[in-house]
């Protein structure tokens, strides 16, 4: 007896059609992994979802440099972008330019991004990175929470591996699925309006959720890059530390979807004998000559 509501199984036959044809009539595009390189060391994390390969990149990317140019120079307008020459922005640039050194063993696309940094007035506790290296900054995360050098640097390496993992680009694409549903069959032998229809299903890049396991995924690849970069990572536990804090026992909005502080703590934790190396080395010692992690609010992290 058939139990799958028609229109259910209607819609997993359309998606598993979309997989055949993603496999056999798309142009290849490499996966992004965990990458190989003379360097066996570094942080372990795996593969990212195949599902992206729905929405083509250059054009995710040019929505997201569209909308990023909307938002700054809405925020221009209104006097909330801060200056160039102002002391939190040449301190954020300096970070982020030195994450951003090592992006592309993550992804080699990195290298023609046209990156950019600014940092927008506002008071909450956020900031972010949009596919193409379109990174924001809100004053809110960095005047509440007080955050070191070296806590700012998770924190950007963490919204960089958002867009090194392209977790928009997926994100998106499991929005299209959806939402095209039983109608995808009878578009599959037209792919470009799929993918035009994909783009919009994840038009706001900035308020696209992530799912947990992409936040994971942020975690660990953001550990990895901001450690190369000379930053140490065992911070990454004081920034989530202070969020808790900061949050007063109350569930933050995104609880649904992100792991929760302590989650992300221990996760962090189990990986830092294999991202403190990476610091160790850009301080020319060995891992058990390194002090331990200071920061401006709790105790030392050893």
């Amino acid at each position: 007896m058939l139990r799958t509501p028609p229109t259910a199984l209607f819609r997993r036959l359309a998606r598993l059609v979309l997989a055949c044809a993603l496999a056999s009539s798309w142009p290849a595009q490499a996966q992004l992994k965990a990458p190989t390189s003379p360097e066996s060391d570094g942080v372990n994390v795996g593969r990212s979802s195949s599902v992206a390969r729905l929405i083509p990149a250059e054009q995710l990317e040019r929505t997201a440099a569209d909308q990023y140019a909307q938002m700054m120079r809405a925020a221009a307008a209104k006097g909330a972008l801060l200056p160039t020459d102002h002391p939190q922005m040449q301190r954020v640039r300096r970070i982020a330019t030195a994450v951003i050194a090592q992006s592309q063993r993550f992804n080699p696309r990195a290298a023609q991004w046209k990156w950019e940094v600014n940092i927008v007035a506002d008071p909450q506790i956020n900031a972010f990175c949009m596919p193409g290296g379109k990174i924001g900054v809100y004053t809110g995360i960095l005047e509440k929470l007080k955050l070191t050098d070296d806590e700012l640097a998770m924190i950007i390496g963490h919204e960089v591996a958002h867009a090194l993992r392209e977790h928009s680009r997926e994100r998106a694409a499991k929005n299209a699925l959806t939402e095209v549903g039983a109608g995808l069959v009878t578009s599959l032998l037209g792919m470009g309006d799929v993918g035009r229809m994909a783009v919009g299903a994840g038009a706001q890049l900035v308020t696209l959720g992530f799912s947990r396991a992409n936040e994971t995924d942020a975690d660990l690849v953001g550990l990895d890059v901001a450690a190369r970069a000379g930053y140490d990572p065992r911070a990454a536990i004081r920034v989530w530390e202070k969020m808790a804090a900061a949050a007063k026992g109350a569930p933050p909005q995104w609880m649904s979807t992100h792991p929760s502080s302590s989650t992300r703590i221990n996760e962090i934790r189990r990986h830092l004998d294999e991202a403190l190396p990476l610091y160790a080395r850009t301080r020319g010692v060995a891992v058990t000559d390194l002090p331990d992690y200071t920061s401006n609010w709790g105790e030392p992290i050893r």
